[in-house]
């Protein structure tokens, strides 16, 4: 799995005006919780863009005051008038303590349905899941090729192992809808016998 290494600096001052003042210096500040202690830092905006503009799922390896934290990104904060990163949350990952995570789905093959003419709908980008640490991966693989035209695929009928799913089993995942060129065809086809 994809690791974003980010080199930060201890927070010793808080505070709004102190706060202000980091971010005013092109900083990016941060906490990581879940662990032994809660560990307050800072660092530039620039070490965080790889981890926060992408949809892969990618463990943090948190450099800070001679110490080095693995975590997850639980929560960003973004300024409203510049949408600009401003906090961004930290999951410490604790190796006998399970985590709560949104791994994307990767999915595989060409249904059946889209070979006999239907349209392929991602209904489900995410899954989120409970696991220990050792167990997180990229994504969760999903192969579409039984999935017939008109069929659906629900998060109930994706086989996860070591992870408990924390959604609805009945929510969508993918589907395969008939096309309008397909549904006027079987029209016509169906006048055309009568």
């Amino acid at each position: 799995m994809n690791t974003v290494v980010i080199e930060g600096q201890l927070r010793t001052d808080s505070g709004k005006k102190a706060a202000r003042d980091l971010r005013s210096q092109g900083n990016v500040l941060g906490v990581i919780y879940g662990g032994k202690e809660e560990v307050h830092f800072y660092a530039p905006i620039l070490a965080f863009r790889s981890l926060v503009y992408t949809s892969a799922f990618q463990i943090a390896e948190i450099k800070v005051d001679g110490k080095s934290y693995k975590a997850i990104v639980k929560d960003l904060q973004f300024d409203v008038v510049t949408d600009r990163l401003n906090h961004i949350d930290f999951l410490e990952l604790v190796e006998d303590k399970k985590v709560i995570a949104n791994l994307p789905f990767i999915f595989e093959g060409q249904p059946a349905g889209v070979k006999a003419g239907g349209r392929l709908q991602l209904r489900l980008k995410k899954v989120k899941v409970r696991t220990y640490p050792k167990f997180l991966t990229e994504g969760i693989k999903v192969d579409l090729t039984n999935l017939e035209l008109n069929g659906n695929l629900r998060v109930e009928d994706i086989a996860t192992e070591n992870m408990e799913i924390m959604m609805s089993g009945r929510q969508p995942v993918a589907s395969v809808v008939m096309t309008r060129a397909l549904r006027q065809a079987e029209t016509e086809a169906a006048k055309g016998k009568k």
